[in-house]
């Protein structure tokens, strides 16, 4: 079955309208999670560029499948970012397509800076997108304000593409921090660093990433806090989380930032280290049932996995001599006990069952009922996120 490839905004609704079956809908391949049996694959990655940057007024507009590194590179060159700091895939997945903003704003894809600047939806200002019926539709704009009515542009991120097709977002981006340095911890076990990443976030000194590598991924377990901003103050600050985290372990501070570059691009768990046939989750939880979350998990199964947002998040990847289904269950399991959640990302082989948490019985009725609003021939990614 041939992919669909529209080269306009009216072409993809005018496909999405002609369209009776199921669609899967694709950017860059990064993320592939939306996986549809029998389904026809609808790929934004035609829909490329940007089409305004105004660095003065920190704002950047771009098409759904223009490439999160032509997005990077534009930023840069005008010493700015996108500040919520998207992870990418592709080294888990293998993907030979590169990763679009439109999977990013769709999947709501965040990485570490998110605990202190916010998510991907909490930079998004405007969204284009099509709906189940092949309708054009677009909220917000291109400043920061306040609307009324149905606020799609939240909505949309983190939807998966189950409402709809987004065609072009407008993000708010920041300047990129004048300095950096690492604070560094090693040795400590899964319950001290989350301990320690818990006194730095608590701490007043503004810290923008706690992450933290055990034993399974590392000979010799690293904690690693991230302070950003003018140089003076990152030094003062870096010193004084170097005396509150001294009572864990031995402390070490660094302006190299190859470590945070490593998570964002999730290289543990590449194919390049790990194999292909691997899968991967992240699960949600409060920080203090992270670790023992993950000891239960790895009792019963063998895994890889790190903690980010001070234990907040937490990777977990398996190869594929592991029960893929038997251990997702147990994840999702896990999870709801606690009061969180387990989302399978990646996984390489043939997977049966719901890939997000299920719903509780409020939550999915309101589910259904947007997509109900949205997609009314329930098209899009059908049975992707609930019933």
């Amino acid at each position: 079955m041939t992919n669909l490839t529209p080269q306009s905004e009216a072409e993809l609704a005018d496909l999405v309208r002609a369209s009776s079956g199921p669609l899967r809908i694709m950017g860059g391949g990064t993320r592939p999670i939306g996986d549809v049996a029998n389904a026809q694959v609808l790929s934004t990655a035609a829909l490329s560029g940007i089409t305004l940057y105004e660095p003065g007024a920190l704002t950047l507009v771009a098409k759904a499948g223009t490439p999160l590194d032509e997005i990077d590179a534009a930023l840069r060159a005008e010493n700015q970012m996108l500040a919520f700091e998207p992870y990418d895939l592709t080294g888990v997945t293998g993907a030979k397509g590169a990763s679009t903003i439109g999977g990013v704003v769709a999947t709501n894809a965040s990485g570490a800076r998110r605990v202190q600047a916010g998510a991907a939806r909490d930079f998004l200002l405007g969204v284009r997108f099509v709906d189940g019926e092949g309708q054009v539709l677009k909220n917000g704009g291109r400043v920061m304000k306040n609307v009324t009515g149905y606020d799609l542009v939240k909505l949309m991120a983190g939807s998966w593409g189950t409402l709809g097709v987004l065609s072009e977002v407008s993000l708010k981006v920041l300047p990129m921090p004048e300095h950096v340095m690492t604070v560094a911890v090693t040795g400590l076990s899964d319950e001290d660093a989350v301990a320690a990443m818990s006194a730095a976030l608590g701490s007043p000194f503004d810290v923008t990433g706690a992450v933290h590598a055990p034993a399974c991924i590392e000979e010799e377990p690293f904690t690693m806090v991230r302070v950003e901003g003018f140089e003076g103050s990152v030094q003062y600050r870096a010193e004084k989380l170097k005396e509150l985290l001294g009572r864990y372990g031995d402390v070490t501070t660094s302006e190299n930032a190859e470590g945070w570059k490593a998570m964002r691009e999730m290289v543990a768990f590449s194919q390049p280290v790990r194999g292909s046939g691997g899968a991967l989750w992240q699960l949600s939880l409060k920080p203090s049932d992270a670790s023992p979350v993950m000891a239960e998990i790895s009792d019963r199964f063998d895994v890889l996995y790190s903690y980010d947002w001070g234990g907040g998040r937490v990777w977990v990847w398996a190869g594929e001599e592991v029960d893929h289904s038997a251990l997702h269950g147990a994840l999702q399991d896990s999870a709801t006990r606690v009061g969180g959640h387990a989302t399978l990302i990646h996984s390489a082989s043939a997977f049966e069952g719901p890939k997000f948490q299920l719903q509780s019985p409020v939550l999915s009725r309101l589910s259904q009922a947007l997509r109900a609003k949205f997609d009314p021939r329930g098209i899009l990614n059908p049975g992707l996120m609930g019933a």
